[in-house]
């Protein structure tokens, strides 16, 4: 049977692909700092569970033993991503994570030859957006398109029960930090807050979520698809976080210079601003929420994609959407069919590689689409999750139904 150890495995993405794991017959450990929740998590799904220090390398190398995969769950990346996947690479396991961030990316991309040495494969992004964008892209270059030339991504979630002071950390670091985007050809940068930026802002309409703006985002999937396909003119990642006015608040705080981590001190006592913004929010989010009327998670990925099929321009437009989950669902499922994947020896390596290197939307669509039946969700059609709409060159758009 294979070992799966799910670091991070009971937090909110961990559970879904510990969830997904199980259901597909993995033998699966789940490794938390939280102990406690681990072993019931572990209970429900008759796993195993062990407590991990992420931060203790003498911790992650007893984790790893005896895996055949290691999935990494662990956030923040730009803290946790190198060292664990340096970590697997010691221990020779084959490695994929969620890794949203742009940095920590970078830095495991250029860790290829280390793991091409110890005869590894990682595959690294393997969630949502990254992720499922990146094979949703491959697949239109595969089988729709003779060449792609632009690729936008949108993204939305919100409504979920809690936000960790990570999760965040981690947005407002998108909002203060450069943003890659690949326009006309080249390579440009953006801070999402600034007038470049703005210039990048459009409406998109989200099923299951409804009409938003979006913003530029530094997910990574704009500076690895260009590499990948070559044709590429345009590769652009686009966010935003409902309800607006939350998402509004957390933007006014940053241009309000509220979010800087340099400590200060204030009555005697040293504090972070970072800090008390993160801690403002989490309290008055109950507030926005219910002002409203959100009760319960939705989200939802689109990806345009654009190109030519027989000399004609064609654009495809995928949406994975759901109005009873939020990232958990939609990362930690794809991330659950990455690990199989990797176990079954259907990602392409050694090496490091991002989704749409190493994985073959022909292996990944159908595994995904078990997995959301063993876990009671429904897949493509009217009224499931995945949808795929093709706009033609005279503008006339059709369903095309997903059964891959």
């Amino acid at each position: 049977m294979t070992r799966i150890v799910v670091l991070g495995g009971c937090g909110g993405i961990g559970t879904v692909a510990s969830r997904a794991l199980s259901a597909a017959g993995a033998d699966v450990v789940v490794a938390d700092l939280d102990g406690g929740r681990a072993e019931q998590l572990a209970d429900v799904l008759g796993a195993e569970s062990m407590v991990l220090d992420a931060s203790s390398p003498e911790s992650l190398r007893p984790a790893m033993d005896g895996a055949d995969v290691v999935l990494n769950c662990v956030g923040p990346f730009y803290r946790f991503g190198p060292p664990i996947l340096a970590a697997a690479i010691d221990a020779q396991i084959d490695y994929v994570d969620v890794c949203d961030d742009l940095a920590p990316t970078r830095v495991m991309l250029a860790m290829d030859q280390s793991a091409r040495d110890a005869g590894i494969t990682a595959l690294v992004g393997m969630g949502n957006s990254p992720g499922i964008a990146n094979v949703f892209v491959r697949l239109c270059a595969d089988q729709l398109l003779d060449e792609v030339e632009t690729v936008d991504i949108m993204h939305v979630h919100g409504g979920e029960p809690d936000e960790g002071a990570g999760v965040l950390k981690h947005r407002i670091h998108a909002m203060v930090n450069p943003v890659p985007l690949f326009v006309d050809g080249d390579f440009v940068e953006v801070r999402q807050l600034d007038a470049d930026g703005q210039a990048f802002v459009r409406e998109f309409d989200f099923r299951d979520v409804g009409r938003l703006p979006v913003h530029p985002y530094p997910h990574p999937e704009t500076i690895t698809l260009p590499v990948s396909f070559p044709s590429l003119r345009r590769a652009t990642n686009l966010g935003v976080i409902f309800p607006l006015p939350y998402f509004e608040r957390t933007q006014e705080l940053v241009r309000a210079g509220a979010c800087s981590d340099e400590p200060v001190t204030v009555e005697g006592a040293e504090i972070t601003p970072l800090d008390v913004s993160v801690a403002l929010l989490q309290r008055q989010r109950p507030d926005f929420l219910a002002a409203a009327g959100i009760t319960g998670p939705a989200g939802c990925l689109a990806v345009e994609v654009g190109g030519r099929k027989d000399g004609a321009e064609h654009t495809y437009v995928f949406q994975l959407s759901s109005q009873a989950a939020g990232a958990g669902e939609g990362t930690g499922i794809p991330a659950a069919v990455g690990a199989l994947l990797m176990a079954r020896g259907k990602v392409s390596g050694p090496g490091v590689v991002a989704p749409e290197q190493g994985v073959d939307p022909v292996d990944f669509l159908p595994l995904a689409f078990d997995l959301m039946a063993r876990l009671g969700v429904s897949a493509g059609g009217d009224s499931g999750v995945i949808h795929l709409e093709h706009i033609g060159p005279d503008g006339s758009r059709d369903v095309i139904p997903l059964g891959i």
